[in-house]
């Protein structure tokens, strides 16, 4: 005779009674865990026990992680130290080019008995805030009367120039930038030595030569400084480079635009130069001829 064991120890609990007894133990788990921090050793063992496992896990990816930075860091520093010597090579050529020009140009002025251009003094003003109206193109420094500055002074930035200051308050001072539709700069052609007047278009922040004859010796990529005609700006500083030359025949004048070397819209930091130069006065205009006569006349 066969004897079978109780259906009890056969089948085990019943699945209710396991997910009962389960679900309770979870709960007492989360109650004393959350309650009376019973399971913070627990974790921190646990922890400790798999950190080991963790890092002999994760250290080929990190290995390889590493060469390949290696290996790009090398690349790039390669080509860095190579631009590098290239720039030094032709920073070097323009320095003994601009000692010997220096040189030729003491030994001139002392022919000519001519006195040295005397130093341009200038001060560092930082840009606060863009001018209200939106249709001019203007910044306001935080430099004013209170420092010195005076209506007309210069403004320029480490490209070449930025602006002229227009309005002096106590404390700040509005500058008109360069390509404003209401500020002009005499200019000088560096390629042939042409003189020009410089004036702003407003809108798309370009530069337009105005009142250039057709024939006018102008061409794209000539960079145009400043001449130094009425004593506004000191003569030679880059203002801007030719990008588009029209010659039309039906008009008057060539179409000429260039675009601004100095960061009008992209700097914080200018300089405010101090450029007072002692100029002769204007000679007194003749009157024109009919005026004379006409005063004859009538005496």
């Amino acid at each position: 005779m066969e004897h079978a064991p109780p259906p009890f120890f056969k089948r085990g609990p019943s699945p209710l009674a396991r997910l009962a007894f389960f679900s309770l133990l979870s709960v007492a788990l989360l109650v004393a865990d959350a309650r009376l921090g019973y399971l913070d050793t627990v974790r921190a063992a646990v922890a400790t026990v798999v950190h080991p496992l963790q890092r002999l896990i994760a250290a080929p990816l990190g290995l390889f992680a590493a060469a390949g930075n290696f290996f790009r860091s090398q690349a790039a520093l390669r080509a860095e130290n190579a631009r590098l010597t290239e720039q030094h090579l032709a920073n070097a050529a323009r320095l003994q080019a601009f000692d010997a020009l220096a040189a030729e140009n003491a030994h001139l002025r002392e022919l000519l008995e001519a006195r040295n251009r005397p130093d341009i003094k200038s001060a560092a003003a930082e840009i606060l805030y863009s001018g209200r109206d939106p249709f001019s193109r203007r910044v306001v420094i935080d430099r004013g009367l209170q420092h010195d500055v005076r209506r007309g002074a210069p403004v320029i930035d480490a490209r070449g120039v930025v602006g002229q200051i227009t309005r002096v308050y106590p404390w700040v001072s509005e500058v008109t930038l360069v390509n404003d539709k209401d500020q002009t700069v005499p200019v000088q052609n560096l390629r042939n030595g042409l003189r020009a007047v410089l004036a702003g278009r407003g809108g798309d922040g370009l530069l337009e030569l105005k009142f250039v004859p057709l024939n006018a010796d102008f061409q794209n990529g000539d960079r145009l400084v400043t001449s130094g005609i009425d004593g506004v700006y000191p003569p030679g500083l880059p203002v801007a480079e030719i990008t588009q030359v029209d010659r039309n025949a039906a008009e008057l004048f060539a179409r000429i635009v260039g675009r601004p070397l100095a960061g009008v819209g992209s700097h914080g930091q200018v300089l405010v130069l101090d450029w007072n130069p002692a100029l002769p006065e204007r000679p007194a205009e003749e009157e024109a001829p009919q005026a004379k006569r006409k005063k004859g006349r009538k005496g």
